[in-house]
């Protein structure tokens, strides 16, 4: 018994997974590379990084794989025009945009034949997308890490957002296991996009630090913050957190605008890189909410034949 595959447009990935492009420096080139490699679709996370920078992890992804690569980037960043040309200009098969909305995002994709896959939190937003020419969409449920658009979980956006348009649906928040990939499927999902579960894979380039509180977390670790971006964000607790939770914001050294649109309450680029970094004190660490169920690290090869595995186990038993 195989997984169904996922098709995106015009591009078809061999498992229906898709891994989450989190920011800032966690998903580069060898973690969207060996996701793509062992037939998913691999993302980068463009936002936080230069021009350059972005170019040179899709061209080493390129390199390193014929499977489906994207790019995730988020429409609050200032860069947002400049990272998507650059992204499609070293070939990548699809963006997904979040964070807010743009409509210039899918002329930019049509006209260079590269899908578009926006993130979404409701059903409206969904057929204004689809109206776009979205090519898919991904419904990001309250349960997902980072920031925040909803306050819904998937399982109770999902079956509106099904209804509401005729594309790909592509489910995320809280989804870690191959049962949980059978769920979204069983309630219409065409895939599942799974970020948390690929933080703690020895491709991810997130500092040994930032994963090992990922294996340490349990259910009430996993907290709120305010972000300056505007929206909330999740992550798990730190000396960071607890000082945002009071409105003791850490003083911006200095600011490079690098949003479009921001409160300055303190630097949420400057806190992002430094847990990458290994800083997990004054670094923020975005996860979901199921990072508390993640307690091994594994090559990302490993990782996806268990969710194949997990997800042919939990069939089979219901088929019995």
């Amino acid at each position: 018994m195989e997984m169904p595959t996922l098709t995106i447009g015009s591009r078809t990935a061999r498992l229906p997974i898709v891994q989450g492009g989190m920011a800032v420096r966690i998903s580069l080139s060898p973690l969207a590379a060996a996701v793509a490699e062992a037939g998913g679709v691999g993302l980068i996370a463009g936002s936080g990084l230069t021009v350059s920078e972005l170019a040179a992890e899709v061209r080493a992804a390129r390199a390193a794989t014929s499977g489906v690569i994207g790019v995730n980037i988020m429409v609050a960043v200032r860069a947002f025009k400049d990272l998507v040309h650059a992204a499609i200009g070293e070939g990548v098969d699809l963006v997904v945009a979040g964070a807010g909305f743009s409509r210039d995002v899918f002329g930019w994709c049509r006209d260079a034949g590269v899908e578009c896959v926006p993130i979404v939190g409701s059903a409206r937003v969904a057929r204004l997308a689809e109206r776009f020419g979205a090519s898919a969409a991904v419904v990001e449920g309250v349960d997902a890490g980072g920031h925040l658009g909803t306050d819904q979980h998937v399982d109770d956006l999902l079956p509106e957002i099904l209804d509401a348009v005729d594309i790909p649906v592509i489910a995320a928040g809280g989804i870690v296991t191959g049962a949980d990939i059978k769920r979204m499927f069983d309630a219409g999902a065409s895939g599942v996009q799974m970020g948390s579960r690929f933080v703690a894979t020895e491709e991810c380039s997130a500092s040994d630090e930032f994963k090992r509180l990922y294996l340490e977390a349990c259910e009430d670790d996993i907290v709120l913050i305010k972000s300056p971006v505007g929206l909330p964000g999740r992550a798990i607790a730190n000396p960071l957190t607890e000082r945002l939770a009071v409105g003791d914001y850490p003083r911006i050294e200095r600011c490079k605008s690098c949003l479009k649109e921001c409160g300055k309450e303190y630097c949420i680029m400057d806190a992002l890189q430094r847990s990458q970094r290994g800083d997990v004190v004054e670094g923020l660490v975005f996860a979901g909410t199921s990072a508390a169920r993640v307690h091994d690290i594994l090559p990302v090869g490993e990782l996806m034949a268990r969710l194949e595995d997990e997800w042919r186990t939990a069939t089979e038993e219901e088929a019995q």
